[in-house]
């Protein structure tokens, strides 16, 4: 199946809607969330010296963009969703970009690290790779993507509102690779539950220097 503009601009509006919609209500139910795990794998693997330059892709009301604030590093925010970027702004004090995914505007070889917890999973199949190669450029020669999804067969659709793509291992690293990634780590969430109780898949790709 193949989207044209017209379907693509109704996902991207639908989405927002709904995160627009619930935006008090999903600060309140993710604002404790423990996603240390997640950005320890992203920071553990940039090179060189910190403070490192985050992208914080999807930052959602800013939860993460606080935490990497408070370890010294310079985080920059991105989301689609007005709400969340006023939000966000004034959670941190960080500077918050208000962009759609799949018009991303991202200066070159800006960035160490992006972080995109919880997030890529709402880009429709057919224009990750764009997407992605964004996301490449936007980063300095060896730099890092941490990524985190809700994992699946590879089905794509509406779920409660929401547009989603749930990728398994083998068809993320085929678009990751394509995209011109390189593979560092992947594991899943939550940790020590038996696989089929672990819905999160999130892994690490360097840019090659």
């Amino acid at each position: 199946m193949t989207l044209d503009p017209e379907d693509l601009a109704k996902i991207t509006a639908l989405t927002l809607a709904h995160y627009e919609e619930n935006a008090e209500s999903f600060e309140a139910g993710t604002r404790d969330h423990d996603v240390s795990q997640n950005i320890s794998a992203l920071l553990r693997h940039i090179q060189g010296e910190p403070p490192y330059d985050i992208l914080d892709l999807g930052c959602g009301p800013g939860r993460d963009l606080k935490t990497f604030a408070a370890l010294g590093h310079r985080p920059v925010g991105l989301d689609g969703t007005a709400s969340f970027v006023e939000m966000a702004r004034a959670a941190s004090g960080c500077e918050v970009w208000h962009q759609d995914f799949l018009q991303l505007a991202l200066p070159p070889e800006r960035f160490d690290g992006i972080f995109a917890n919880a997030v890529l999973f709402h880009v429709p199949g057919q224009e990750l790779p764009q997407v992605l190669r964004a996301l490449r450029a936007t980063l300095k020669p060896g730099g890092v993507l941490f990524s985190s999804n809700p994992r699946g067969t590879n089905q794509e659709g509406w779920n409660r509102g929401r547009y989603g793509v749930y990728h398994d291992l083998e068809g993320w690293q085929e678009l990751l690779t394509a995209a011109g990634f390189e593979a560092l780590e992947h594991y899943y969430r939550p940790t020590g539950l038996p696989r089929d109780q672990q819905p999160w898949l999130a892994s690490v790709w360097r840019r090659p220097g």
